[in-house]
């Protein structure tokens, strides 16, 4: 008789041998499921799609989540594994000893508590610098987060102090560096833009006040991510103090020749005055290279010398503020007009009572721009103006020195615009004033052109058109509807706020 072939199982050939599901998958790793998903965060493995997913789910419509099993393969040999069963057993073995009361176990365990670092998962994923610097945005938003995080709560104060010390380190090299862009001020938080090895990094920095952690939020699945983003920053900051020639961890330069070397020590004073962003980094002794253009050379070569242009720009820009001497009051947010005006080469200070590390008082003749927000000064001084903190924002993100008439104390400030936008859409009337002229003419032009074309030929054009290409052009004309709808929209709201502030002006008139 014929001998039949061994019978093919569903889900046991092709595409369906490329999954895995989460609880497979943990099954085979011997992990708990939050130990799983800590790898994983930690590893940057996630979940995949399948194209057919109810046929790898064997026909149940129960919600599954799939893994690559090539991904599963990979975890399998992390030696981080081996570190969470010890650390599995350690926990056995602290609540054994604590339910016989064996306190001098307790302590002997505890003594030998597993410990690991992450340093060969960063060098995995992060092979050259250039590939941290791009993945620098949300690690310095998490980590700036929890550095304002109450100190009783769900995160341990240790973890916050870290956070916080890496926050200031990356601060004082933004100073150094006069790497500052943009800066904008929202609900959420203060948005800063700066430039590092041609890369653009955004991230929030929280306001300067303690918000109680909301109940809602997981914080097992973002302190895992912050394992590592504390990890990757530490790396980073360490590479581009080293590029600039700065002692890491940071040294005041007046601290060079005295026995306190860091912020890791533990002095309190010391560490105020780190955190204060008003002193200046000690340096490695290395000889400067002359990196100076020389701009004779370049006569005459047009890309050469637009190069020679912008950098000049970009250089005028880092000294925006140079001829600039700043006092804060205490009621304006501190550390990032400190940060703003530092980094682009201005010199503040204040008051002696309201911290340290402060560089002159409030008599000094020589300060040009004293920084309130209050309406009015019981004693003011005729040598300078008195301006509210936004005119700091918005001449940084107009690469200049705005006029500050309406920006005195007690003025009612213009609308603080966001660098951040795109310029399709609704603009405000302020942001269209400070738009190129030039590009909106050549955007008229092209609008009128795009006009001239004959409602007779579009009729003709759209009757032409196959099926597949009419229903994408239906769905574009529906979506520029929408469009134009919000920005209609929003162009009453403005007109509304207006008529508002006109009633207002006559009411005190």
């Amino acid at each position: 008789g014929r001998i039949m072939g061994k019978l093919q199982k569903k889900g046991e050939r092709g595409s369906a041998t490329n999954y895995i599901t989460r609880t497979q998958a943990v099954k085979k790793l011997q992990l708990t499921l939050p130990d799983f998903r800590k790898i994983c965060i930690l590893k940057g493995i996630y979940p995949h799609e399948p194209k057919k997913k109810r046929k790898l789910a064997k026909g149940s419509s129960a919600p599954k989540t799939f893994y690559y099993v090539k991904d599963i393969q990979y975890l399998a040999h992390e030696p981080l594994l081996q570190k969470f069963a010890e650390t599995k057993v350690f926990v056995k073995k602290v609540k054994k000893a604590l339910g016989r009361d064996e306190l001098d176990t307790v302590q002997r365990v505890r003594e030998n508590k597993p410990q690991y670092t992450l340093d060969h998962i960063v060098k995995e994923r992060y092979p050259n610098f250039a590939d941290a610097i791009k993945d620098l945005d949300d690690a310095l938003s998490l980590i700036f987060l929890f550095s304002t995080m109450p100190r009783q709560g769900k995160v341990q104060p240790g973890i916050i102090n870290k956070c916080r010390i890496l926050a200031v380190e990356f601060m004082h090299y933004v100073i150094a560096a006069r790497c500052m862009k943009k800066v904008f001020i929202s609900i959420k938080g203060i948005y800063v833009q700066v430039e590092i090895n041609g890369n653009d990094i955004s991230w929030i920095i929280p306001h300067q006040f303690t918000t109680p952690p909301p109940s809602n939020i997981d914080f097992k699945v973002m302190l895992s991510f912050l394992e590592l983003y504390t990890t990757v920053l530490g790396f980073v900051n360490f590479k581009l103090y080293s590029n600039l020639n700065l002692i890491y961890p940071p040294k005041a330069l007046e601290d060079v020749f005295t026995e306190k070397s860091s912020v890791y020590y533990g002095d309190d004073i010391y560490r105020e005055r780190l955190e204060s962003l008003n002193i200046r980094l000690a340096q490695v002794e290395r000889l400067e290279d002359d990196d100076e253009i020389d701009e004779e050379l370049l006569a005459g070569d047009e890309t050469l010398e637009g190069l020679v242009q912008s950098r000049k720009e970009e250089e005028n820009f880092k000294n925006l503020f140079n001829d600039c001497k700043f006092f804060l009051s205490r009621e304006v947010p501190r550390e990032i007009l400190v940060l703003i005006i530092r980094s682009l080469g201005g010199e503040v200070s204040w008051s002696s009572d309201s911290g340290v590390a402060s560089k002159y008082d409030e008599n000094d003749p020589d300060i040009t721009h004293h920084i309130v927000d209050r309406p009015s000064q019981s004693h003011q001084f005729l040598s300078r103006c008195y301006i509210q903190p936004q005119w700091v924002f918005d001449s940084v993100n107009q690469k200049k020195l705005l006029p500050i008439d309406d920006y005195v104390a007690g003025a009612l400030l213009p609308p603080h615009l966001s660098p951040f936008v795109n310029t399709e859409g609704y603009l405000p009337p302020e942001q269209v004033e400070l738009l190129d002229r030039n590009e909106t003419e050549d955007k008229e032009e092209e609008e009128e052109k795009k006009e001239a074309l004959s409602a007779e030929e579009k009729r003709l054009a759209i009757m032409a058109m196959p099926k597949k290409r009419k229903i994408l052009y239906n769905k574009m004309i529906h979506s520029n509807k929408k469009k134009a709808g919000a920005v209609n929209k929003l162009k009453r709201k403005r007109e509304e706020l207006d008529e508002n502030r006109e009633k207002k002006k006559t009411a005190t008139a």
